[in-house]
């Protein structure tokens, strides 16, 4: 099995009904999907490589030599580490910029135009669910904006690099779980694989693709679509050689937004509404899951029906 790939471009034409077929089915039995021609320039995606790759080499690598997971997995023996993660990451909002690097030429402006074209994406993709799930164009992206749309949806970005281990059998480079969030839109390396997706009891791998744009939906979507769309577990394995880079980005929800099932997705039984999910405001959910991350959804969602 591989997860499916889809040339997003095809909306635009003739095959477009084939197109939105391709993408539900994704969404519906996969929680994962590969977009080729996906509307952002290769020049750009190219640019991106160079500065995260250089940041990684000039701003990130000896501190990571020097990292706690390194030493543990030092220290370690013949015991396999459970509670760490082989990374080095960083965040990027669009409140830290002035924490962004100013040392590694050009990342600063790469990153902005980046970020600029994935919200594009994103939203587009949205747009695709709306449609696909019978919902009003736009009503995930007022449903993430909350209440009165005062309160915008955002963007985080993940910055990653899994470099080599000299003992991949010891330590995960990210550890199983779901995303809390809506949209992931993840570049993943065009040649160090290791991220894989669990699929009917099965981890499948994300094969790297040149210049692609992951999809996968988070623990939101899946609510909003009460069930519809899934989000999947995945993690990525730490691998001997090479060093993977994985620049993952989350359109979520504001954290005052409440989410809850759309009401034209979710059946009347006996004249009660089904619950299967919960409704709750995200910030909640977020304060939930940091504590949560790697243990199953259904527990999250039944903490916060509590809270």
């Amino acid at each position: 099995m591989a997860i499916p790939v889809i040339d997003f471009s095809k909306l635009n034409g003739d095959e477009r009904a084939k197109t939105l077929d391709e993408i539900a089915n994704a969404c519906e039995e996969w929680g994962f999907f590969q977009l080729v021609n996906n509307g952002i320039a290769e020049e750009l995606l190219e640019r991106v490589k160079k500065v995260s790759s250089e940041f990684y080499k000039v701003e990130r690598e000896e501190n990571f030599k020097n990292s706690k997971v390194v030493n543990l997995l030092n220290e370690s023996g013949d015991e396999k580490l459970e509670n760490v993660d082989w990374e080095d990451v960083i965040t990027l909002t669009d409140d830290n910029v002035s924490e962004w690097s100013y040392q590694t030429s050009g990342f600063q402006e790469t990153m902005k135009e980046f970020r600029y074209e994935l919200k594009i994406l994103a939203e587009k993709i949205m747009e695709v669910m709306d449609e696909n799930l019978g919902l009003p164009k736009g009503y995930i992206k007022k449903a993430f904006n909350g209440e009165g749309g005062e309160n915008n949806a955002f963007l985080g970005t993940k910055l990653c690099h899994y470099p080599p281990c000299p003992n991949p059998e010891k330590v995960t480079g990210l550890r199983a779980h779901t995303d809390a969030g809506g949209v992931i839109l993840l570049f993943q390396d065009d040649e160090v694989g290791g991220l894989q997706v669990l699929k009917d009891g099965e981890w499948i791998d994300v094969q790297p693709l040149k210049n692609t744009i992951v999809i996968n939906t988070g623990d939101q979507i899946e609510v909003l679509s009460n069930g519809r769309y899934k989000s999947a577990w995945h993690r990525v394995l730490s691998t001997i050689d090479g060093n993977r880079l994985s620049i993952a980005s989350f359109y979520n929800p504001s954290l005052k937004a409440t989410i809850a099932p759309a009401p034209q997705l979710v059946k009347e039984t006996n004249e009660e509404m089904d619950q299967t999910y919960p409704r709750f405001v995200f910030g909640d959910y977020m304060s939930v899951y940091v504590q949560q991350k790697f243990l199953p959804k259904e527990q999250r969602f039944r903490a916060v029906r509590a809270v």
